[in-house]
């Protein structure tokens, strides 16, 4: 099914492929296309004088800058957007219109790897669970390689991957809606309201979501959130093999909590009894929703045949991934938290879950048109105060004012510098400072990373 990437008879070979976007995955395409013979031209909004440094490492590249005109697209014979770039562009419409094949750098990477992939999303805990899947697997004695929407374009390493090898990908609702090839092992993790700015309405997420496992074959295998409820309604979808993961029930394969303990089974297990992997205190991350990321793990581990005790062993040593409620430092006894990669309100919710202490919060960021209710009511009973920062400052404000009927218990300010401040100034012995915006940082920074950065570099001057 699946070709080296690095064959001559790549069905791209002296084809015109249009890249639209210039970033990260833009430039994966950029350098992978012209291995396999495909006569390349990129496509950026940004100016020609903002690019020209980047522009000139790519010599056998076409560039067509500042503008995405028309006239790009003839001879083109496909064109891949990037994660960022949103498919309603005039440009990919007339493509469209021009019957052009549309594509993107998973897509491309999933029809030639000659390993299985394990494809992983959801709405929440997708970079968590696959980083600690991609350790497990390394742990039990596999040439693993993890990327995707994190880490590496997997262009980029596509010549190095071996049949004998396993992927380990996670994959964005942006990289999916365009996807028509689905990974031997397809992961949802969970769906929530996300992302609705892009998509426009729920049901064009969640068939985004759904190309993970809808273009499965037979003896493929589906691993499935079985106590969300927008997941366990995909397992109908399913053509090949069904794997759960649990906190509530007891599932007859995959993985589940029993008591206090997490367990693996029937497909998840060595040998298909159930064996205990860990208990839950043995867990080294805060949180329920982090459980279930454990779990998860774990279901997709044991179906790929590791054993409990190799599990066990990753979960104790496995360190929290970056931005995702990352300790930053402890300053006259208050603890500051980065947990940058809550941009959705459903996020800051499993965040805030995760605190018995006082908690100063500082939240928002740029709105994805999502709901904001319950976590502000959350918020307003677990946080001493909230500082509401970045363009979605008024939109937290104005939902405090109408779920508590004042603002006394919010400060609004601009920055993230002035937000930290703020915090700062209110903290006392024993509270927890959680940045856990409920908004992407599209108002301010080029991620959520930059953002987390910047946080972490202005505690760390405190």
């Amino acid at each position: 099914m699946h070709t080296n990437g690095t064959s001559k008879l790549d069905k791209l070979y002296g084809k015109k492929v249009a890249v639209l976007g210039f970033a990260r995955q833009g430039k994966a395409l950029a350098r992978w296309l012209p291995t396999i013979g495909a006569r390349v031209l990129v496509s950026d909004s940004r100016p020609a004088e903002k690019l020209a440094a980047e522009a000139a490492e790519f010599p056998d590249v076409e560039f067509v800058l500042g503008e995405h005109p028309d006239t790009m697209l003839e001879g083109v014979d496909l064109l891949c957007i990037s994660g960022g770039v949103a498919p309603d562009l005039p440009i990919v419409l007339s493509a469209v219109q021009r019957r052009i094949p549309i594509s993107n750098d998973a897509q491309l990477f999933l029809e030639r790897s000659p390993a299985p992939v394990i494809g992983i999303t959801g709405s929440a805990g997708k970079t968590t669970t696959t980083t600690l899947t991609g350790e497990i697997l390394k742990r039990a004695g596999m040439t693993t390689w993890v990327g995707g929407n994190i880490g590496d374009v997997l262009l980029d390493v596509l010549p190095q991957i071996k049949r004998e090898d396993v992927v380990v990908m996670e994959l964005s609702s942006f990289q999916l809606e365009l996807m028509t090839t689905s990974p031997r092992m397809g992961v949802i993790l969970n769906i929530t309201p996300n992302h609705l700015d892009r998509h426009g309405t729920m049901e064009n997420y969640v068939r985004a979501k759904a190309n993970m496992i809808v273009h499965q074959g037979m003896s493929d295998t589906a691993v499935l959130g079985y106590d969300d409820s927008m997941s366990h309604s995909l397992s109908d979808a399913v053509q090949g093999h069904l794997v759960w993961f649990s906190g509530q029930a007891m599932v007859s394969d995959g993985a589940f909590m029993a008591g206090q303990r997490l367990l693996v089974t029937g497909r998840s297990s060595i040998d298909g009894d159930p064996h205990i992997v860990c208990e839950r205190t043995e867990i080294p991350l805060r949180g329920d929703h982090n459980v279930m990321n454990v779990l998860a793990a774990c279901a997709i581990t044991g179906a790929s045949g590791v054993p409990a005790d190799v599990m066990e062993a990753t979960i104790r040593d496995f360190k929290p991934v970056p931005h995702r409620l990352e300790v930053v430092r402890v300053v006259n006894d208050v603890t500051y938290i980065n947990d940058s990669i809550a941009t959705a309100p459903e996020r800051v919710v499993a965040a805030l879950k995760s605190f018995s202490e006082p908690l100063i919060l500082l939240a928002g960021g740029k709105d994805k048109n999502l709901p904001w209710e319950e976590m502000i009511r959350l918020a307003l009973s677990k946080c001493r105060h909230i500082v509401a920062f970045g363009d979605a400052g008024e939109l937290v404000v104005n939902m405090v004012k109408q779920v508590a009927g004042d603002t006394e218990s919010v400060t609004r300010v601009q920055t993230l510098d002035e937000a930290l401040a703020k915090a700062v100034s209110l903290a006392q012995p024993g509270d927890v400072v959680l940045l856990s915006p409920g908004g992407t940082s599209y108002d301010a920074y080029v991620d959520f990373a930059e953002r987390g950065e910047h946080f972490r570099q202005l505690v760390m001057a405190l």
